[in-house]
């Protein structure tokens, strides 16, 4: 695993990304993507031979690192024998890959719909819910990702979703427990589990309950900052749901398939949600899959009537052959235990450690490999490094940060005033203590921006 440098194929790499592909989320005369010769386990690398140890796995899917052997196998294995069908038909692959993943998920989950990726999955969940209820409203939090389709990005909190508004979507937004940055003045975990519990209620009464079809929830919120949600609020959200008759849907698409130290992160909550949207680490991402785990009642709906959606590329059979392996690579490996082991004993106690020492942590919040470090200007004050949603020069201190991170040979996953750990969750207990030992020195140019 030792890089080979050759500028020049980088170069002929880059200028070919230059000249013709088109980036997401980008002003693309204003970016540098980096051009990547290659990638093993933990890390990746460069034409210029310089190694990174990924923070980031990928966008928080590698969870079983880059070029597994044995999934990398699967797949040509399974390119040999059937590489692709259409999705009306029982293929192997796609029938073992669904059983995997129902045998996993929680309570009576056990009708997989396979999608291309993520947001496919919300889009086609909120389809189901509406279909389901018969009625229009879709309830979602502030502080949440979803997707980038029409009506995941509708659903999504951040700020992605403002150029992409659509008012006839029949969404609504509300505020979801944060206690670092409390919307309900909390002083408490308890407080703040009780007040934004009101305040969804509240919620759900003014919009009147007859119009909701669902709401929809990341169990853990992922980039819009990982924040576990306080205990006892996602069993109080599946009452409401109960009561109201609204469909509860919970993204897992970045914190199910290990990511929290759980097959799935409903798991720590002894929730059961009617709908559960995965992707990502279902075969850590080495071919697009995405999907929607749907309970028996609302399977039920859909028994004599025809579900109206459906995508020319469900279930692929490389993308199913891919999952087949990874779930059988987690089990065997022990990679959810794993995850949740260096968690506890490496990440959460090495990430606390440098929040003591570097005053422009103002919080360190995470399970698993699943974790966040707010960034802040002053600790009392709890002023973020950068203000939200900053570009430009107003990013400054996150970009040095970064910068720092990757000269010492990290690459790190950086949103807004924030940086998430988030590496493979087969990561060895050396290699999170070599990304630590990087945060620590990168967090040193973080120090310089603050008040302290």
């Amino acid at each position: 695993m030792t890089p080979q440098p050759d500028p020049q194929a980088g170069a002929a790499v880059k200028a070919a990304d230059r000249a013709h592909v088109f980036h997401s989320w980008s002003a693309q005369d204003l970016i540098d993507p980096l051009a990547v010769a290659g990638a093993e386990g933990a890390y990746f690398w460069d034409y210029e031979g310089n190694r990174y140890l990924d923070f980031t796995s990928g966008l928080v899917y590698t969870n079983i690192g880059y070029q597994h052997p044995k999934v990398v196998a699967a797949i040509q294995e399974q390119a040999g024998k059937l590489a692709t069908f259409a999705p009306a038909f029982a293929i192997e692959s796609r029938s073992e890959a669904a059983r995997l993943i129902a045998e996993r998920t929680p309570g009576d989950l056990d009708k997989i719909f396979f999608t291309n990726g993520g947001a496919e999955a919300v889009e086609n969940a909120i389809r189901m819910a509406r279909l389901h209820t018969g009625r229009p409203k879709v309830l979602s939090a502030y502080r949440s990702y979803h997707g980038g389709t029409q009506t995941a990005i509708n659903v999504t909190g951040d700020p992605r979703r403002w150029p992409n508004d659509n008012g006839t979507a029949g969404v609504v937004h509300f505020w979801g427990p944060f206690l670092y940055r409390s919307a309900f003045h909390a002083e408490t975990e308890e407080q703040e589990c009780e007040r934004a519990l009101a305040h969804l209620e509240q919620t759900i009464a003014f919009e009147g309950p007859a119009s909701i079809a669902a709401i929809v929830l990341e169990t853990v919120p992922g980039t819009a900052g990982i924040m576990p949600p306080p205990p006892g609020y996602l069993a109080a959200v599946r009452e409401l749901c109960d009561r109201h008759g609204i469909v509860m849907v919970l993204d897992e698409v970045m914190a199910g398939f290990g990511r929290t130290g759980k097959w799935f992160a409903a798991e720590h909550h002894d929730v059961v949600p009617d709908l559960l949207t995965f992707a990502k680490g279902v075969n850590s991402g080495y071919v697009p899959l995405g999907g929607v785990a749907i309970s028996a009642k609302i399977a039920e709906t859909f028994a004599t009537r025809p579900y109206p959606g459906g995508l020319t590329y469900s279930g692929h059979p490389l993308a199913c052959a891919a999952a087949v392996a990874t779930i059988n690579v987690m089990a065997d490996e022990g990679v959810v235990e794993h995850a949740a082991r260096i968690g506890e004993t490496v990440l959460g106690p090495g990430l606390r450690e440098l929040a003591e020492r570097h005053p422009s942590v103002g919080e360190v919040r995470g399970t698993g490999v699943f974790w966040a470090l707010e960034l802040v200007r002053d600790r009392e004050t709890r002023e973020p490094l950068v203000p939200y949603n900053a570009a430009g020069q107003a990013a400054a201190p996150m970009a040095a940060f970064g910068a720092a991170c990757k000269k010492n040979g990290l690459w790190p996953f950086v949103n807004m005033n924030r940086t998430h750990a988030v590496p493979a969750c087969n990561i060895t207990e050396a290699q999170a203590k070599e990304g630590l030992a990087a945060l620590d020195a990168a967090l040193a140019v973080a120090d310089e921006h603050t008040a302290a």
